[in-house]
């Protein structure tokens, strides 16, 4: 029977999505830098631009991420966890023998194994990215803003769970880094999968939005959890650490009661009429059989509507897509939309990641010994940004068509005042500049994801998000190789060892005043791209609104 088919296909898909939670959860691991930094500089005798430089060795890996963008239109999912998640433990294996002494790597061996490591996030990220947007491709806001949460909760994961178990031991890090991720891929790769649509899901909507509720629930009581144990500290005893660890692996295994009940209830059901699939997979968001005209009006060529043309920021000749429209890769990129969005996405994130690799050298500079809580802090809120935008956008889109860059530009300019606050130095002012980057390096990344897929369809969506986190290698190589490496350097002094140190407000002020600077350019991009694609949104509210009524 189709309809028992169509049960167990969501609930394939529930839990296809669960384990992709899963992975994302670990796969932050480029974010935690800063939590084994100083021991690689310590032990190779690094200066702060050698460890910079690797941190930017570390984000190049990323470059190579178009390798995986190609693969997803050619491998199946779980081939591409598979080699995301080898290559983690090759790179993360080889950092560990090195911080634990094991074993000794030249500098340029060093930069080769970071360079994995940074790589293998890439494969895990586009496996999940790309099946979970065309799986739930009718709440891409809200499957973007859940998947990027856990990828901030991941960072706060590791660290804590390291804090509890290992009293923040780098070479216990390194090891978990490596190890963790490889067992999580394996078990997704069971489950991952892609799931044609059907015209039955049309009357799950209602479910699927209780069900994505559940889920921001149950990340959010997460999210909480790691930050109070942040701030009550391990020093409770051994005990009182491992239970944290229980609980904490119990909360992120309980989405799994999801698909479980989907399952449980479909088979209570009987007697629905059959149901055949209507839609293909690669099908553009704004064409469906409901929604005809909205359709009729995305197919005519640009130059035959000149003003519709123009406010989508089309542009384009006769025979190209229109914006809203499946684009090729090259298509894309012979776009003025896809160039805004390149560089402001480039404004935000590479600021963003700067201070995540320097986080280490920016508190100690300030008197921390210990930076692990301003980690967490930028892995958590960075947790409620992504959550937040990916679900605020989604229901903004369907009240009044309002534009997800919209979300972009207030970001950059939020962060903007975290910059200043940091390069004003003032007591705590780590603390609350660590929650604004958190919370808008959050935002940055859950929106841009399914702006992508608006601007430029579904069907070429790997390759098109790869090229756009090329900005995670060239933003570090801009704001944190160059612009912090650099400026720390020149304020340092020589210290007995061999190495140097700064210390005081000045070692960073002027990079934090630089970044203030690039998030403005980024938000001046973003008003003009929210604007240019007013039309487009209008369009998708009145598709969503016609699909629900």
């Amino acid at each position: 029977m189709v309809f028992q088919q169509h049960s167990r296909s969501n609930a394939a898909k529930w839990l296809g999505l669960v384990t992709a939670v899963w992975v994302q959860a670990i796969s932050g691991n480029n974010y935690t830098f800063s939590n084994y930094s100083d021991a690689l500089k310590s032990i190779m005798n690094l200066t702060q631009l050698e460890l910079n430089n690797l941190s930017v060795a570390k984000d190049v890996g990323k470059a190579f991420g178009l390798l995986a963008g190609l693969a997803s239109d050619r491998l199946p999912p779980w081939v591409i966890l598979l080699i995301g998640s080898v290559e983690g433990l090759v790179g993360y294996g080889a950092q560990w023998l090195v911080v634990s002494e094991r074993a000794t790597l030249s500098y340029w061996q060093m930069c080769i194994f970071l360079c994995m490591g940074g790589n293998s996030t890439t494969w895990m990220n586009t496996a999940i990215l790309v099946t979970c947007i065309r799986n739930f491709r009718k709440n891409r806001g809200p499957v973007s803003g859940i998947l990027k949460g856990y990828v901030g909760l991941s960072t706060a994961i590791f660290t804590d769970i390291c804090t509890a178990l290992f009293s923040d031991s780098s070479a216990s890090f390194l090891l978990m880094l490596a190890v963790v991720p490889i067992g999580v891929c394996l078990t997704a790769m069971l489950f991952l999968r892609e799931v044609p649509p059907s015209a039955a899901e049309e009357g799950g909507n209602q479910d699927e939005s209780r069900y994505f509720t559940i889920l921001n629930g149950v990340a959010v009581v997460v999210a909480f959890y790691l930050l109070a144990y942040d701030f009550i500290g391990s020093s409770h005893g051994q005990v009182f650490n491992v239970v944290f660890v229980g609980i904490l692996l119990v909360l992120l295994a309980s989405p799994l009661l999801i698909p479980l009940y989907d399952l449980l209830k479909s088979f209570k059901k009987s007697g629905s009429p059959d149901v055949e699939s209507t839609e293909a997979i690669d099908a553009p968001l704004l064409a469906s059989q409901e929604t005809a005209e909205v359709a009729e009006v995305q197919r005519q060529p640009a130059t035959e509507e000149p003003e519709a043309a123009a406010a989508d920021g089309a542009g384009e000749v006769k025979g190209k897509p229109a914006i809203g429209e499946d684009h090729t890769i090259f298509e894309a990129m012979r776009t003025y939309d896809f160039w805004i969005l390149f560089v402001s996405f480039l404004c935000g994130v590479g600021t963003g990641l700067a201070v995540q690799n320097n986080m280490g050298q920016i508190g100690s500079s300030l008197g921390y010994d210990d930076v692990s809580v301003f980690v967490s802090l930028i892995s958590i809120w960075g947790f409620f940004g992504r959550i937040i935008s990916g679900t605020g956008s989604e229901y903004l889109i369907k009240k009044n068509g309002s534009p997800r860059p919209w979300w972009n530009a207030g970001s950059q300019i939020v962060m903007a005042i975290g910059f200043v606050v940091m390069a004003w130095a003032f007591p705590g002012s780590l603390y609350v500049g660590s929650i604004v980057v958190g919370l808008c390096y959050g935002v940055r990344l859950a929106i841009t994801v399914p702006t992508a897929s608006e601007l430029f369809g579904l069907k070429y969506y790997g390759l098109i998000y790869n090229v756009l986190i090329l900005n995670l290698p060239l933003g570090s190589f801009l704001f944190s190789g160059l612009l912090a490496g650099l400026i720390y350097d020149a304020e340092a002094t020589s210290t007995a060892g061999g190495g140097d140190t700064c210390s005081g407000a000045h070692c960073y002020r002027i990079v934090f005043i630089v970044m203030a600077v690039a998030c403005l350019i980024g938000c001046a991009l973003d008003v003009f791209l929210a604007i240019k694609t007013k039309a487009l949104y209008a369009k998708i509210q009145a598709s969503k609104n016609s699909k629900k009524s």
